[in-house]
């Protein structure tokens, strides 16, 4: 039986080209799964609420539904007509997420370098309150906050209270909001800090920096991945929140995701609640951009 070889470079030229080529499609495969997920779920209802927000009414009644009409004086009506509860909703989870870095970072840092065989007790603990509903844990803080509770009569009975009362006041919204997203804020922390290698803060020390000084130049910048991502897991959501304004406010302090939901479910003006939606979005996405690069940081995984 004849053999036939082959000549001597084949196989060192034909068979890595193969698999090269192979090699190239493969990320691309992989990335197919999430596109799957981003253009069905995001692109195109995104695309969807574009295309409601320039839409007009069809007749009187919002029963009669709406018409494409490419209306762009949509975006400039509700803004005009809803910019106090927009600028509102951004005032309000800026100060929520201040509060909830300046409560974090110390208990990240207390988990990640102190606790020991405590942590994985005070991480359960950390994550408990996902065991109940946003809503409940809301309505549990009316409870907490209401005029005849504990809190605002001792805080009263003090004088730091101005009208006697913290419920329906947006103390009671930014205090729920910074609440229920702590959490959001507290693991990026841990997850940035517990990575830290302690060799590099006892190399400070070596250096004769100060624990202050020490913390401020190494620590800080080190755990600065997890401060980007837990400011961004925290303002993100806590923008377009309703449910506090809704419970612990009053009617002056509505947030925009507010009226969103009173233009969508009570009105019926969808163009309305669409150009305020996709409005917040994009705001929120230039927002993110600009921190981002302003953060300096890549790392954020």
């Amino acid at each position: 039986m004849p053999v036939v070889v082959a000549p001597a470079g084949e196989f060192h030229t034909e068979l890595p080209r193969r698999g090269l080529a192979r090699s190239r499609w493969i990320p691309y495969l992989l990335l197919l799964p999430g596109l799957a997920w981003l253009s069905i779920f995001f692109a195109i209802p995104l695309f969807s609420l574009l295309a409601t927000s320039l839409q007009v009414p069809a007749g009187d009644s919002p029963d009669d539904g709406y018409t494409q009409a490419l209306e762009w004086s949509n975006y400039t009506q509700a803004l005009q007509e809803y910019g106090e509860q927009f600028l509102r909703s951004f005032v309000y989870a800026g100060i929520a997420t201040v509060l909830a870095l300046a409560i974090a970072y110390p208990l990240a840092y207390f988990i990640a370098f102190k606790a020991g065989r405590w942590r994985n007790l005070m991480l359960i603990l950390v994550v408990a309150p996902f065991f109940c509903s946003f809503l409940i844990r809301t309505y549990a803080w009316k409870t907490v906050l209401a005029d005849t509770g504990w809190v605002t009569t001792t805080l009263s009975g003090l004088g730091v209270l101005p009208d006697d009362r913290i419920l329906n006041t947006p103390i009671a919204v930014v205090t729920g909001i910074t609440y229920n997203f702590l959490p959001f804020m507290i693991l990026p922390l841990y997850a940035a800090l517990e990575r830290i290698d302690h060799r590099l803060i006892e190399a400070a020390g070596d250096l004769y920096a100060s624990p202050l000084t020490g913390f401020r130049k190494v620590t800080v910048p080190l755990s600065m991945p997890g401060v980007v991502a837990g400011t961004l897991l925290t303002f993100i959501p806590a923008a377009g929140d309703y449910i506090n304004a809704e419970l612990l406010g009053s009617q002056k302090d509505k947030m925009i995701g507010n009226v969103i939901d009173s233009q969508f479910i009570i009105v019926r003006d969808y163009p309305t609640a669409s150009a305020l939606s996709f409005t917040l979005m994009a705001a929120i996405l230039v927002l993110v951009f600009l921190y981002i690069r302003r953060a300096g940081t890549e790392d954020l995984v």
